[in-house]
């Protein structure tokens, strides 16, 4: 009597869906060394459910002679096409395209399309029809319902959509969003400088990298890289995130070496003590709130040249606004608790909490836009680091102007 199949042990056909599943759950590296100990067939059986993003970079990743195996074990086209895509850079639509199946030519008949159709269907995913000349130009698109409706002898150049849009392959990822953004197709055709056919980009390859990126950007804010996924382990983890908290560490260093310098009015004045956090979660969500503005801006592509400046000088009025109002909640908290304990200063006190708070919020939401347009100018990942030193200056300007007005102020 054949035993049956126990949850632990996948049947010959759910063998490549569990294997893609735990390929999806790594980042690249590891997925190319964890389906690195399998066949080559069975490899590229998974590499082509994927992400065509995401399955180049599982290729670079794996060795010369099982990729070569691989392309081998792939339909000619596919393999075409991912020879083609590895020559883009990464987070452009080349890496993302797939094989054109529905190329046919202007003078050919709907019954032909139709009959040519039939037999495609049965190996590949077919949305559009991609009308091309003799030189792989492409000249048009056929939507199904063009064939449907169409008599069987119009040949396709008669009902095919002229101008169609399409995308560059060096096109980065960010940008062709944006063009995109307005037409919802589900699959996109991508051609060179001359017009040529390279390949189809489906919206839904797009909108997954893009999703990625964003949440990348996210985790990078605090310290989670971009390569690193739930199936990640324990070590390379470790290896990722602990160089950011020691960072974390030494600007949190910076900022208690503010309150140091200024003990000795802590220790007069132990009221303001407990200000400090008020004033550094108010300036820090100051700073929260405009930093997330410019990389939103950045990620969209609203931030052009020349608009650096008007968007620092609005962070900095908003920042004195909303300073200035919870300056007065703030500054009539002090003025409460200070006449309670019979300060003779409380007045004095009151005024310092309310400019302590302007002033932080108004560097706060200065520093929220400047940092990220410096990063970027630098270079350098926006979403990487800001966070990091947007804590360290929004603690270190409303400690140290507290306790600075206090000194200066109170007697």
């Amino acid at each position: 009597m054949p035993s049956e199949t126990t949850s632990s042990q996948a049947s010959p056909q759910e063998q490549p869906r569990t294997l893609k599943a735990e390929v999806k759950a790594r980042s690249a590296q590891e997925a190319a060394t964890f389906i690195a100990e399998h066949p080559a067939p069975e490899i590229a059986s998974v590499l082509i459910e994927l992400n065509p993003a995401f399955a180049q970079d599982i290729l670079a990743e794996l060795p010369g002679g099982l990729v070569d195996a691989v392309m081998q074990s792939v339909a000619p086209e596919v393999a075409l096409q991912w020879q083609r895509n590895r020559t883009y850079e990464v987070n452009t639509i080349g890496r993302m395209m797939e094989p054109a199946y529905a190329v046919f030519q202007p003078t050919m008949t709907v019954a032909q399309t139709v009959e040519r159709l039939r037999s495609l269907i049965k190996i590949a995913f077919i949305t559009y029809g991609y009308v091309i000349a003799e030189d792989g130009r492409l000249l048009g698109i056929v939507t199904m319902r063009d064939l449907l409706f169409a008599a069987d002898d119009t040949r396709l150049d008669a009902v095919m959509l002229r101008d169609a849009f399409t995308l560059k392959p060096q096109s980065p990822l960010n940008d062709a969003m944006k063009l995109v953004l307005d037409r919802h197709y589900p699959v996109y055709p991508v051609c060179d400088a001359n017009g040529v056919l390279l390949g189809l980009v489906r919206g839904q390859a797009m909108f997954e990298e893009q999703a990625i990126e964003i949440t990348a950007q996210v985790g990078s804010m605090v310290g989670v890289e971009k390569e690193e996924r739930l199936a990640t382990s324990i070590v390379q983890s470790f290896k990722y995130r602990h160089p950011w908290l020691q960072l974390n560490l030494v600007t949190a260093f910076v900022a208690g070496a503010v309150v140091a310098i200024f003990q000795d009015t802590v220790d007069r004045l132990v009221i303001l003590a407990v200000f400090l956090p008020i004033l550094a979660g108010q300036s820090g969500n100051t700073g929260c709130q405009a930093l997330a503005v410019t990389l939103r801006g950045m990620t969209l592509g609203e931030l052009k040249g020349g608009k650096e400046r008007a968007l620092v000088m609005k962070e900095a009025w908003l920042g004195f606004y909303n300073g200035s109002l919870t300056g007065l909640v703030a500054g009539l908290g002090m003025l409460i608790m200070a006449i309670y304990q019979g300060n003779p200063n409380a007045i004095v006190l009151a005024l310092v909490v309310w400019l302590a708070l302007v002033g932080a919020c108004v560097i706060s939401g200065i520093c929220g836009a400047l940092i990220p347009i410096t990063l970027k100018r630098l270079k350098l990942d926006p979403a990487t680091a800001s966070s990091i030193f947007l804590t360290t200056a929004t603690d270190v300007v409303s400690m140290g102007m507290l306790l600075g007005l206090a000194t200066m102020l109170v007697r």
